[in-house]
């Protein structure tokens, strides 16, 4: 059943132009071409790129960090509570108004004091700017290494001033170390951003960013295989410039969280009060001060009690 499989995945029509066959594609001594099992040289890679990020991270971005004026938010931390940790834990982070009105009643909070809660209690566990500043500043490393990298490579290829000869002689192109080399880097990079996915920062794209990474990996898989390996390198370059901008972008980013929206408005509401309430004291007391000070011939004295000024 396998063997079957394998046959008809690696059948020349899927992979080849017609009129060509994997006999046509038979290595010697001085011609290579692309084999599917180089690719598992990327993972091991990966690994070892997974370590120089977490020591570039430490060594190199947070320092940075904190010399560019990146600092971390003060987060007011939500008070101790067992019922509502456990329903935060178990059930979720954002509870609708019944569950709120619930857990009021039972903790003998009012709602908006449990809300309060939740927003802090999710603000905690929000990562720092200075995580976020470092894997951008990683990520922003490595693109402008590997954009200029293979600026290099393509400097002296003629595909890179002609998209024409892309597809000249293809597919019999030899595969040269450099170009082999090159296409290893970027598979590991995306592999070791595989790995990394569970620690690193949940932004609101993060079902966005597992696809995006499936499909990196998959296009330059298949474009080795393929023999693609011109008109692939041609698309990485262009990729890792525009990911420069992106990654700077990132860095300079503002961090954004949850307000406490409702304690701003409580305290605004309380001021207008109070703001309220002096003015209004203000006037009746300078009234009945003014009334005071005038005199008695000045009013007119009703039969029912009231004062009217002449």
């Amino acid at each position: 059943m396998a063997r079957s499989l394998n046959d008809w995945l690696w059948q020349h029509e899927f992979w080849l132009p017609p009129g060509i066959t994997w006999e046509d594609m038979e290595e010697s001594e001085d011609v290579h071409y692309p084999q599917p099992h180089d690719l598992l040289l990327s993972i091991p890679f990966a690994l070892i790129l997974v370590v120089i990020r977490c020591a570039f991270e430490r060594a190199i971005a947070l320092p940075l960090s904190s010399k560019l004026g990146v600092r971390d938010k003060h987060r007011p931390k939500a008070q101790p509570n067992p019922m509502l940790e456990t329903f935060y834990s178990t059930c979720g982070k954002n509870p609708e108004e019944g569950e709120l009105i619930s857990l009021a009643k039972q903790c003998d909070l009012p709602v908006r004091k449990v809300e309060r809660w939740f927003r802090r209690r999710r603000n905690t566990d929000r990562p720092s700017l200075s995580k976020k500043f470092c894997e951008a500043c990683w990520r922003f490393t490595f693109y402008f290494i590997s954009f200029f990298t293979g600026l290099a490579v393509l400097y002296d290829k003629p595909w890179l001033w002609d998209h024409r000869e892309c597809w000249t002689g293809y597919p019999q192109q030899p595969l040269q170390p450099s170009l082999f080399w090159y296409y290893l880097l970027e598979l590991s990079f995306y592999w070791s951003l595989v790995f990394t996915l569970p620690f690193d920062v949940k932004r609101k794209d993060f079902k966005e960013q597992i696809v995006h990474h499936a499909a990196t990996i998959f296009l330059i898989s298949f474009s080795y295989c393929a023999n693609y390996i011109r008109i692939g390198t041609l698309v990485m370059v262009i990729h890792d410039a525009s990911d420069c901008f992106l990654e700077m972008e990132k860095d300079m980013r503002s961090d954004t969280e949850e307000s406490d929206k409702d304690e701003e408005r409580e305290k605004m509401s309380e001021k207008e009060k109070n703001g309220i309430t002096y003015f209004s004291n203000a006037t009746s007391n300078n009234y009945i001060q003014r009334n005071e000070s005038e005199p008695l011939n000045n009013r007119n004295h009703l039969t029912n009690g009231h004062v009217k000024e002449r």
